[in-house]
């Protein structure tokens, strides 16, 4: 893996090699993680089958461009399993403007992760509605996309075209059934693909199976 800010580890656990992110906040746990303290660090565990990006990392992503000091723009956080390892990652100088749509999950976010986070802006907002985002400031360097619609692709796109600095990375989950559930997973990721064309440099597609079944992502560089 390209990376030079050494923002993920390989470390091992119970005497397996596991995936893993510097704890940001040491004691804390989000999602039951194994934590484990080594020379003056403790490390949190990534567990891919609870993790989309730690499936793509498991399944050979090529760039992380999400790194210390990013600024990045998460569409889709859910209760904030991957949220609280990228905000692990961007480290305290960075920052994670978490959106999340539905009131009871982000509740759920807000108690086991924003509030013990404090690179973490919580956003309680529709994806559709970017503009109305009006704790963002300033271009992002990245825009991780995890939302289950049909027209996750456009919605996308229009973050950001509104946020994204020329020359950042967006990270687009792609749900295949969510789009469209008669389709084979790897035409829906093509056709997906094609949508970003215009405004985008493809930098690699990955299937997320077997840790995530139906689920791809694309990586792309943003061209402006």
């Amino acid at each position: 893996m390209e990376n030079e800010e050494d923002n993920i580890f390989w470390v091992k656990i119970e005497g397996e090699k596991r995936l893993a992110t510097i704890n940001l906040v040491p004691g804390n746990q989000v999602y039951r993680e194994k934590l484990v303290k080594i020379d003056d660090e403790e490390f949190r565990a990534w567990d891919p089958y609870r993790s989309k990006l730690g499936a793509a990392i498991m399944n050979g992503l090529e760039t992380l461009p999400i790194v210390r000091k990013s600024k990045v723009l998460y569409l889709g956080v859910s209760t904030g399993t991957t949220a609280s390892h990228v905000s692990d990652i961007v480290g305290p100088n960075g920052i994670v403007f978490a959106v999340e749509h539905s009131s009871r999950v982000a509740r759920d976010f807000l108690e086991r992760v924003a509030s013990f986070r404090s690179n973490i802006v919580p956003i309680l907002q529709d994806a559709r509605s970017p503009k109305e985002y009006f704790s963002v400031y300033g271009p992002v360097d990245v825009v991780y996309v995890d939302i289950a619609q049909p027209d996750q692709t456009e919605i996308a796109i229009l973050n950001c075209k509104t946020y994204l600095k020329k020359g950042g990375y967006m990270m687009l989950v792609i749900k295949t059934r969510s789009i469209d559930v008669t389709r084979e997973p790897s035409q829906v990721m093509r056709s997906e693909a094609k949508k970003l064309s215009a405004n985008f440099e493809i930098v690699q597609e990955i299937n997320l199976e077997p840790y995530e079944g139906d689920h791809g992502m694309i990586v792309a560089k943003y061209l402006g």
